[in-house]
Parts: C-alpha cells; structure tokens; sequence
C-alpha cells in the first residue's frame, strides 16, 4: 500500500479527527474578514443529478454535497414537488433532502434554494424529466435472448483520444496485463454489427463508470464516481448511444453493476457522509467469503456478519447497506442508469455479499418500477441450494425474501466445465446429469443464466484441454438447456488462458482486430485459422438457430441418465411453433457409440429420424441412434 493510502486510511480510523477536519471547514466562511462580501457556497455533488416524472415510487432522497452545505435551508417552489424532510448527518458538507414526487407533477426544471443565516445563498437547477414511452414496463432478456459479454477496455478501441486521461493516474500500457489497453465505448458500437451477426441480441459490458485507481482500474469493479461513466470509455451519452445503437441491431443493453463495494479512492472517501457509510470505517477487515453463512442453520453470527461487511479487497471499502442513506442512494442509482440508458437489465457482481435486508429491499423497490425488467446476480457458488436462496418465490427457512428473477448458473456451468475437462474414463456427464436434476430446488429454474465461461475463469477451450469436439459439447450444452445462455468474447476465437492458477490477465487478452495494426482482425476474418473460422462459424450457426427455436425458448426438459460417456436429453413443446421436439446427444468417446432407440421411447415414438442443425445431416432413429466420435448432434426430430 502506498503512503498516501496509508495516510488516508489512518484518517479515516480516527473518525472524530475526521469530523473536527469537517466541521472546521465548514466555519472557514465565517473566518473571513468582516469586510469581505459572502461567497456563494458550492454544490459539489447533487445524486441523483436529475430525475423523471411519472415514477412509480413517488419518493425521491438527494445527496447535496458541498462546503458547509449543511448549514444552508433549502427551499422550492414546483407544482407536484414539495420537500417532504431535511435531514443532517455527521459531515457537515451534507444535506439529504427528501422530495414528494406527486402521479401528476409534470416534466420540467425548478431551482433548488439554498440560502444560509449569513446572506449566503445558491441554487440548483433541478429537472424532471419525461419518461420514454412504456419504460416502465419495458421488456427484460429472458430465455429468447443470448447474452454477449465483453470487457470494454480489452475489445476494441474506438477513439484513441481517450486512451489516457489528464487527472486519471492509470494511463495506457498494453504491455501491462493489468494495464488500460484503449478499448472504449466507441468501439464497442463501431463492431454492433458483428454481435448481431453472431445472432446476440444481449450485451453485458463489464462496468464502464468511473474507475480513479492507481492501478489495474480497466476492470471496472471499484468505482469512484457512481453516476459517471469512466471518460477513457466515454462519457455519460456516448452509454447512452450505444444502448441506442444497440437497439437498431436488436441487442439490449445489460449493465453491471456492484452494490457490495466502491474504489478506496471514491470521492466520499476524502469526507464520509457518515462515520458508518462503510463498513469497518477506514480499516481493512477481509472477508473470509464464507457464502453459506447467510443461510446456513448452524452458522455463527460471526460468519454470517464477517461475510456481508468484510471488505472485498483492501483497495474496495465495503458498503454499509444498514444504513438507510447508503440503501436509499444504491437503489435510486441503478433506478437511474436504467431509465437514463434504456437499460434491459442488469448484472449484479457479488450479490450476496450486501446485507440480506437491503437486498430484499432493494430487488422489492427495482421489480415495482420495472415488473417485467430481469436482473441476474452473481452468486458464485456449486451449491443449487445457495444460489436458490436468493431467487424471487423461493421460501426460506430464515425469512429471507427476494424479488430476484434471475441468478448466474454456477453450478451448472462449473459441472459441465468439470465433465470436459476429464480424462475419458468413467461417466463424465454424472455430475451434470445431478445438478441438473436439483433444478427443483429453484422458483424458475429457466430465468438462470448459464455460461460456458467469463472474465473470471479460464477460457472455455484451455479447460477442456484444447479439445475442440468438447468445446463444442459445451457451447452446444448452453445453448439448448432450458436457460439463459450467455457467451464470453473471444471464444468464438478458441482464445486460451492458464488453467492451473488463476491468472486474470490471461482470461482477458485484447480481442484481435480491436486495434489499428492488429494483425489478426477477429471482425473481417483476417488472419484467423482455418481452426478459429471453424469455430466462429459454429457459434454464429448455433446461435443463430436458436434465437429462431421457440422449443428452445420456451420447451420442457427430459434427460437420460448418462452411459458409457454419452448423454442424450430432450427439449420438447407440443405448443411450440414448428419444431416441437430436438434431441441433443452427446458422446466424449473416441469411438462410435451405438444406442438402443427403445430406451429414448417416450420422446422417440412414432420419430424415425432427425436433422443435425449443425450438420445438415439426417440421422435414422427407428431402431439404433449412432453417435459419431467425439460428436455432439442437435437433431430436430
């Protein structure tokens, strides 16, 4: 840790040196000579910076944040709007103003008043604005759509104006794995088409708001500024422009967000509304990431407290979601980027590390202003039975209730990761065929989100050994389970990382083609090998078929227990349009492998055969199914 930080954080542990420091700048005005005219005071911060209209939840909490601002009444006048309270908190550089925002207060701008006993006054310019058409019932991803991930700074590099930011101490090194490589938000929208062309019609970003870390701040996990997109991406319109742009190619925006943590360099940092605003104020006290202690019955209270107020890292405070500012402030910021970006939805990072209260609240207030908008959180776990805790409609024995629609399928994604990655031998599909059948265990098992691999794991292709013929088992396994499928960048390019240790900088190589120079230019198909086009061309395919594949979509499951390394299921839907029955079937053998037709009767009666929509190629069915090597057959039946 540098001495800055060490000063910083040696600051912060002596709370009530912090206060005096506080309230001794607050008085500074008063100290001036008597002869002096008042100076207007200053609003640094005002969250949220502007608001809509029509919001179901008609309450709105501002954080006023400026010198002495604490010390000044503020007062409006707006049909509709009235303040409802005035509260003041520890720093006197605070006010948070609570606003009645009445069904028929129109869109428009009024000042805020902030005037002081002193003569000393300043306004606010505050505006409501119009909400677009339907947003408040705007349609979420679910099982029709598949999600593309990216991590902007490693995709493409739209403006390299923007590489290197004056005031931002992380400046652009590509040699550094941690380093800011360039990649951008112009970027991303200058390469839409190849999303679409891949058959997404999902894009989730890793976070793009401002990162002010010394160090390794391209991943976007600790922010500093919560209403500002990070200017080496862009600035706040330019996200706006790309959901914009997005839609014109059918592709929703999903946003990552994170509710657990912030940067240590955020600016409340330098004057904490509150001397509880983080958890742990000013020291660092890690997590044990004890995730079961949330519910588990005989785990100690300080486990379970250890685990929501420890501190993710040294250089991410925790969040203190106790306490109502810091709830209020979380859930009206991600109310915000939806209704400013048009957002389809959001990812949240480390879900279950915030306190369980906040989260049922916070899912409660976000699910009533956007009911049919989806949210997926990020509960990294193996355990069906953890990962279900926190979905909307399950009943838990601890009381904990959730309006969650979606979480991440861990732990049908590490088992399928685990299967390919085995020696033959064995029957490696068992452990996939039993997670899946614990699917009871979930309120809507289909809403999950199931991934072949992210910015946190080892590349799909290193884990299965280079194996393309498994690799392909698992893209085939995301796309046709009944789930949400999402795709991390680059695997379409068979890209590798390590897999023994876990090495970020090796999961998160620039995508080829991003730059200008690059050599390999992933987006045209220069310079790729026959081996990377095969591969691209197989995800464009599938996905592509399956975006068009109601019985995919919306089809029942029925599986077979695994045999011999071979693993056959079906989805099936006598409602679906077209379609109604395909047969996935797997076989990790060196070998053919020969199968009884007979035991697959209550899904193959009356079928005689079915078309690989991979191959194009008809295999009969009536008496024996015949498994290719190393295959994995999709057939419509």
């Amino acid at each position: 840790m540098n001495k800055t930080l060490a000063r910083l954080l040696t600051s912060l542990l002596a709370s009530g040196a912090l206060l005096a420091a506080g309230a001794a700048h607050a008085q500074a005005p008063a100290q001036a000579p008597a002869q002096a005219p008042a100076q207007a005071p200053a609003i640094d911060h005002m969250d949220p910076p502007f608001w809509w209209a029509g919001m179901q939840h008609k309450g709105l909490q501002l954080m006023v944040h400026g010198p002495a601002i604490a010390a000044l009444e503020p007062t409006l006048s707006y049909p509709g709007v009235r303040i409802a309270s005035v509260s003041r908190v520890a720093s006197k550089n605070y006010l948070f103003i609570d606003l009645q925002v009445d069904a028929d207060a129109k869109p428009g701008s009024f000042d805020i008043v902030f005037k002081g006993a002193d003569g000393r006054s300043t306004a606010y310019a505050y505006k409501l604005l119009a909400r677009e058409p339907g947003s408040s019932q705007r349609k979420g991803f679910d099982t029709k759509d598949a999600i593309y991930q990216i991590m902007p700074d490693r995709f493409a590099n739209g403006d390299p104006n923007n590489d290197s930011v004056a005031g931002l101490p992380d400046k652009l090194d590509r040699k550094l794995g941690h380093g800011r490589h360039g990649g951008d938000i112009q970027g991303i929208i200058d390469h839409l088409d190849y999303i679409e062309g891949l058959g997404f019609t999902q894009l989730w970003p890793t976070p793009l708001v401002e990162n002010d870390m010394k160090a390794a701040s391209y991943h976007g996990y600790a922010a500093t500024d919560l209403y500002k997109i990070d200017p080496r991406y862009g600035s706040n319109d330019d996200f706006r422009r790309l959901s914009t742009e997005a839609r014109k190619h059918g592709i929703g925006l999903i946003q990552d967000v994170v509710l657990s943590h912030i940067g240590l360099n955020h600016w409340w940092m330098k004057d904490l509304p509150t001397p509880d605003w983080i958890n742990h104020p000013g020291t660092f006290v890690a997590t044990r990431h004890a995730h079961t202690a949330v519910h588990d019955p005989y785990a100690s209270k300080e486990d379970a407290d250890n685990f929501t107020t420890g501190w993710f890292s040294p250089g991410m405070p925790d969040m203190n979601q106790t306490n109502p500012y810091v709830a209020n402030y979380l859930i009206q910021n991600n109310i915000w980027w939806i209704e400013y970006a048009g957002l389809t939805g959001l990812r949240i990072d480390t879900f279950g590390y915030s306190d369980g209260g906040f989260l049922s609240e916070y899912t409660r207030r976000l699910m009533q202003e956007y009911p049919n908008l989806n949210m997926v959180g990020e509960e990294w776990s193996k355990l069906p039975s953890l990962v279900s805790h926190w979905q909307r409609g399950k009943v838990n024995f601890n009381g904990y209730v959730s309006s969650m629609p979606s979480l991440m399928d861990f732990p049908l994604t590490e088992a399928m990761r685990d299967a390919l990655a085995k020696k033959d031998g064995g029957n490696i599909f068992n452990d996939v065929y039993e997670t899946l059948s614990q699917d009871y265990l979930y309120p809507d098992p289909k809403r999950l989100v199931l991934f072949e691999g992210n910015h946190d794991t080892a590349r799909i292709f290193s884990v299965v050994n280079e194996d393309y013929d498994r690799y392909r088992m698992d893209i085939a396994f995301v796309m046709t389970m009944p789930r949400i499928p999402h795709f991390y960048t680059g695997d379409e390019l068979l890209m590798t990382s390590d897999v023994k240790v876990r090495n970020d900088n090796s999961y998160r190589t620039d995508f080829p083609g991003g730059w200008a120079g690059d050599k390999v230019n992933a987006f045209t198909g220069a310079g790729l090998t026959a081996r990377q086009r095969t591969a691209q061309d197989f995800v464009r395919k599938l996905v592509t078929w399956r975006k068009n594949s109601p019985v995919i979509h919306d089809g029942k499951l029925m599986h077979y227990a695994p045999e011999n390394n071979t693993w056959v299921y079906f989805r099936y839907d006598d409602q679906a349009r077209g379609v109604k029955k395909v047969m996935v079937a797997m076989n990790a053998n060196a070998r053919e492998m020969v199968l009884p037709a007979a035991r697959f009767h209550e899904m193959l009666g009356g079928v005689a055969s079915g078309r690989d929509v991979l191959s194009g190629k008809t295999y009969t069915l009536k008496d024996e199914i015949r498994l290719p090597a190393k295959s994995v057959l999709i057939l419509e039946l």
